[in-house]
């Protein structure tokens, strides 16, 4: 049974996953949940993913290899770290969004990737672009306005509309392909019919995760 341990900074992220899980139909899988808020909100204080957090990022992330198959750090705003911590490391340490940004430029083309947090842009934007080297992919990420405030405010289903209808805009702007770089930002996808719904992070990270245990 693939041991995954997921390090969260959003609370509600742990049921994300654990619903992604089911939807999947991935069977024998175990998830465990650790969540540290503190690190994305110190990262938003700063304006950014400094030497400091990603310090202590990693230093979480090697605290979990212990009781785990594959390590997933479902944070994009810290990605950066779960690259440092794979160095050396004694099972695969992934970022979530790694799989999210192979998927979505796969078939080239304009490719929009929607932020909620304004500190996720710059390490979205280098993962993706790297991602795109490969198949010529256009990327363009941008924040959606206010969604990151009604998430704080508990408000879920305005901020799930306001991803959705900034899903919808990129789509009929022209993109071939709308991701979703946070996984908090999941639910929005539901709401979009299926033929121009975006990719959301959870499945494929996870999956992603599952098969680096599996192979190890």
């Amino acid at each position: 049974m693939p041991r995954i341990a997921c390090l969260h900074t959003i609370d509600s992220n742990a049921a994300v996953f654990d619903e992604a899980l089911r939807m999947t139909g991935l069977t024998g899988v175990s998830l465990r949940h650790t969540v540290r808020a503190d690190l994305l909100a110190s990262a938003e204080r700063q304006g950014r993913l400094t030497p400091e957090i990603a310090a202590e990022t990693v230093a979480v992330l090697r605290s979990l290899f212990a009781e785990a198959d594959a390590v997933l750090l479902t944070c994009s705003t810290l990605g950066p770290a779960a690259e440092t911590a794979a160095r050396d490391a004694p099972v695969p340490v992934l970022r979530v969004d790694a799989a999210l940004a192979a998927e979505a430029v796969r078939e080239g083309g304009r490719v929009a990737v929607l932020c909620a947090v304004e500190t996720t842009v710059e390490p979205t934007r280098r993962l993706f672009e790297a991602a795109a080297q490969a198949t010529g992919a256009q990327v363009s990420v941008q924040v959606v306005p206010q969604a990151w405030e009604a998430f704080k405010a508990g408000d879920l289903d305005r901020y799930r509309s306001l991803v959705a209808r900034a899903a919808g805009i990129a789509r009929e702007a022209g993109a071939m392909q709308v991701a979703l770089a946070q996984a908090s930002m999941a639910g929005a996808a539901a709401l979009l019919p299926e033929e121009i719904r975006p990719l959301t992070s959870p499945a494929v990270g996870l999956a992603a995760a599952v098969a680096a245990a599996r192979a190890t």
